[in-house]
């Protein structure tokens, strides 16, 4: 058998369990979405949205990239964004790093990644830079690379504040609140680094006076 064979036997499976446990379960997942939560994640594999906060399909819409970036130029980022703010009227957004990030963790050195991945984790620098005071001053190497992921969740959340889609919807419906989160790979728990409620002042040169 080839490996990804195995997911397609495991999907049948999965798909056979469910039905016998709620004969209705597909039914009502196809009928409508409407779920409270947009998350914003890394790609990495050991953090599974839905997994790791126990919600069901249908109930957290998920966006996911390396080192989960909040880029203004990123047209994927922003359509999910327009879209679950704008359409799906969601109350909270999310954006959840984890411990242990690998792209955090690249950011960290002066290697040589070629274009692509260089160009993405100049993000990352960016919040290197801002934060370099702060960060000197943590003489562990590990507790600065934790301080990086959390602040780099920080920054995201921020960026996200930035955004006319979510200028236009705190100015016109006072939500969504946004969050900003971190997993720990080794315990399996969140911890809410950061947050801003709906209106929360940001600096004036990122703020839009004609919504």
């Amino acid at each position: 058998m080839k490996i990804y064979e195995k997911l397609l036997l495991e999907n049948k499976a999965w798909a056979g369990e469910k039905v016998k446990v709620d004969p209705e379960y597909f039914s009502r997942l196809a009928d409508i979405q409407k779920p409270d939560f947009l998350w914003i994640g890394c790609s990495d594999s050991r953090v599974p949205a839905n997994e790791i906060t126990n919600t069901q399909p249908g109930e957290i819409f998920v966006h996911r990239n390396i080192a989960n970036l909040v880029v203004h130029t990123d047209v994927n980022l922003l359509s999910v964004l327009d879209y679950a703010v704008t359409h799906l009227k969601v109350k909270h957004v999310i954006v959840c790093g984890h411990y242990g990030c690998g792209g955090v963790k690249a950011s960290m050195t002066n290697h040589d990644y070629n274009q692509v991945l260089n160009m993405w984790l100049r993000n990352i620098k960016d919040v290197n830079r801002l934060h370099r005071d702060e960060l000197n001053a943590i003489t562990d190497e590990q507790q600065k690379f934790d301080r990086l992921v959390e602040l780099n969740v920080q920054e995201q959340v921020i960026h996200l504040a930035k955004t006319s889609i979510i200028q236009r919807a705190w100015k016109n419906e006072q939500r969504p609140h946004l969050h900003g989160w971190v997993y720990g790979l080794k315990d399996g728990l969140i911890k809410p680094v950061f947050e801003m409620s709906a209106n929360t002042n940001i600096d004036s040169l990122y703020e839009y006076d004609d919504l």
